[in-house]
């Protein structure tokens, strides 16, 4: 894919985090399905890890000026979070060849999904000793597993849906030669 072409793609996924918040919190969903994460995750997919990494820091900054969704004092957690999302998806994408396009999926997001959840409980942890406040494991567990269960169910389902549709389509190039691309469409 030419830099052009990913650099169209991670500014549209930047604008998603701005759009799908909103959407999504207009209809009470937003801290339960964390639709910032959807175009973070899609962008280190379809892009690759410098991609990715860029929209995790840009579009919540982006989104916290022009809606204030996330509060400033949460963007010190959100945005190592959303980075680490981009940044190991595309990392992961990039190096997991199993020649099955959903099996390289699945093994690019979970372990993703799973260091930036890490990440966001390391960076919270240091926001809350800066501040003096108290910070555990069973919060981090709480606030990031539990509490986001919705999130990962949906992020699990669409992003390879969407990603298999796009190749399909041939909007983004196969990953694999024209000899295993029986294996994308399923036959």
């Amino acid at each position: 894919m030419s830099a052009i072409k990913k650099i169209s793609i991670c500014a549209i996924c930047t604008a998603l985090c701005y759009v799908l918040p909103l959407a999504f919190h207009a209809l009470a969903l937003g801290t339960a399905f964390s639709p910032m994460h959807l175009p973070v995750l899609l962008c280190g997919l379809l892009c690759g890890w410098p991609y990715g990494l860029v929209c995790g820091a840009v579009g919540p900054v982006l989104s916290s000026l022009l809606s204030g969704m996330p509060p400033a004092a949460q963007l010190v957690c959100m945005v190592p979070e959303l980075c680490a999302y981009g940044l190991f998806c595309g990392l992961f994408y990039k190096f997991v060849r199993t020649g099955r396009i959903a099996a390289d999926l699945y093994l690019s997001l979970v372990p993703a999904m799973i260091l930036g959840r890490v990440v966001g409980g390391v960076a919270r942890a240091l926001f809350f000793l800066a501040s003096a406040q108290s910070y555990s494991i069973a919060l981090w567990a709480s606030s990031y597993i539990v509490g986001t269960l919705p999130a990962v169910i949906m992020q699990l389902i669409v992003l390879p849906a969407m990603v298999l549709a796009l190749t399909k389509a041939r909007l983004i190039p196969q990953r694999y030669p024209s000899g295993l691309a029986v294996r994308v469409s399923g036959n």
